[in-house]
């Protein structure tokens, strides 16, 4: 049965190439094993953009905490590996939250930001993405948002900003000052450029901030990885840093959500994951997207907002008792 979220398919005459390692030829690699070992196999530049979320070294179940320094020297190394491989023209988007220690915030993506700088990459957009659900702290304001730092390689980089425009606030605008442009309209008619602070709706993708729900239990793409990456937070940045044909990589891919947005696009992905199971699911939900079965959030749906009629959405009774009581 078809999942009521998910996409027609995709490619129904043709057949995409899998492959486990890289090869000029595959549509998608999936690679198991240590990412700094298969990056080291890859040829230079292939890859036009570079998007992942590392891990953030905040002690989940799938990663190991240790002090701040400790873990930035650790993926030193396969941030050199991923310059090597990012294309001339290519961009790297590095997706961070932050380290907290004994209820102290380290912004993750400023300590990031001079190891990129020193290897030459040049930083274009500090991108913030919010979403509106997570742990509730105690002792400090509860974090709702992660940012994407956006490197180029060099000045000569890809940007395709038309498939990626919004509409504009004022479209009937026109130019008031004396001159040949006088009475016209005074922005672009396919849309203004989205600011570095998004908010995806539909019809109208910016109205300040890239609100984009994180994968929790009622997603549709939630799967067994306990903190996924969102496919739509990578499509703008797939549509808008690629051409059709180029090469998405994910060094730390997971279950694949930005391989996916990566082929849904018409482009070709490579991920690399080192727990089998994550591997075999991205798999798994690769085979659904081509086949037009995946469960997928549509790029743009608007974030459900409850109309204060559901029981969840109103103050239980018994607070208005005890020591609730106001």
């Amino acid at each position: 049965m078809t999942h009521p979220e998910s996409q027609p398919s995709l490619f129904p005459e043709n057949r995409k190439i899998i492959s486990d390692q890289f090869s000029d030829i595959a549509d998608a690699v999936f690679s198991c094993g240590d990412s700094y070992q298969t990056l080291k196999t890859c040829p230079d530049g292939f890859a036009k953009l570079i998007i992942t979320s590392p891990p953030y070294n905040i002690g989940k179940e799938y990663e190991t905490q240790t002090k701040l320094e400790r873990y930035l020297d650790g993926l030193r190394p396969i941030i050199e590996q991923l310059v090597r491989i990012l294309s001339t023209d290519g961009s790297l988007c590095w997706q961070v939250g932050n380290y907290v220690e004994n209820a102290e915030v380290f912004p993750l993506d400023i300590y990031y930001y001079p190891i990129f700088k020193k290897l030459g990459l040049h930083l274009r957009n500090r991108i913030i993405w919010t979403f509106e659900h997570g742990l509730h702290c105690s002792v400090r304001f509860s974090g709702r948002y992660e940012t994407l730092l956006w490197f180029t390689k060099s000045e000569d980089y890809t940007f395709n900003l038309n498939p990626v425009r919004v509409p504009a606030k004022y479209p009937g605008k026109t130019n008031f000052k004396p001159g040949p442009k006088y009475g016209l309209p005074s922005g672009n008619p396919l849309g203004k450029n989205p600011c570095d602070v998004w908010k995806l709706m539909v019809k109208e993708w910016e109205t300040g901030l890239w609100s984009i729900p994180n994968v929790k239990a009622n997603h549709p793409e939630k799967t067994i990885h306990p903190c996924q990456f969102p496919i739509e937070l990578v499509e703008r940045c797939v549509l808008a840093m690629t051409d059709e044909g180029d090469w998405v990589l994910d060094p730390f891919s997971g279950v694949g959500s930005a391989m996916l947005a990566a082929v849904r696009h018409n482009r070709k992905a490579m991920g690399c994951e080192k727990e089998p199971a994550y591997v075999e699911e991205a798999r798994r939900r690769m085979n659904l997207l081509l086949s037009g079965q995946l469960p997928y959030r549509q790029l743009g749906k608007p974030v459900y907002q409850p109309t204060g009629r559901e029981k969840v959405s109103q103050v239980p009774k018994e607070w208005f008792g005890g020591e609730h009581k106001e």
